[in-house]
């Protein structure tokens, strides 16, 4: 039992990013290619209140192709009077669509250090997997939005 305990997140994690389940989304190396068909990937971006960070896609969407290999930016600015480290969760709607986008590269759970006043961009490098064009659960899916939101890591937590 002890065993599955330790076991059962990095299972779920592969699980969602397998399935989608959640809006969980995939990860990938190189993007396939792109179909000349597009689609609408909208950004969104979300701080928690306990961070004084100013946090933004730099483009609220763009039309990408799908299959194609894409990158967007995000950047934080630290509001506060002394340095914050944040990291950010991520999901994708509609959840169906979680399994049909893949990163390439992200920012997300990786802690972020921002001194007084430093701002920092972000880049993500994803794509859109030309399977979400044969799927039905997505045919009417013309808008995928990937939202981040940033949180505070306790500094106070130590691991020994």
């Amino acid at each position: 039992m002890t065993g599955l305990a330790f076991a059962s997140v990095p299972l779920y994690r592969m699980f969602c990013e397998v399935t989608g389940l959640n809006g969980t989304t995939g990860r990938g190396t190189t993007a396939p290619g792109g179909v000349h068909r597009s689609i609408r990937i909208a950004f969104d971006a979300n701080t928690s209140p306990r961070l004084p960070w100013r946090f933004v896609p730099e483009a609220e969407s763009e039309t990408v192709d799908i299959g194609a290999r894409d990158m967007a930016f995000f950047s934080a600015t630290n509001r506060g009077a002394t340095p914050v480290t944040g990291t950010a969760t991520y999901n994708v709607t509609p959840a169906v669509a979680g399994k049909y986008f893949t990163k390439i590269q992200c920012f997300c759970f990786t802690q972020q250090t921002l001194k007084p006043g430093e701002t920092q961009r972000m880049p993500v490098i994803y794509y859109v997997d030309p399977k979400i064009l044969t799927d039905p659960d997505t045919k009417d899916v013309e808008t995928i939005t990937l939202s981040y939101t940033f949180y505070p890591v306790d500094s106070s937590k130590t691991t020994s």
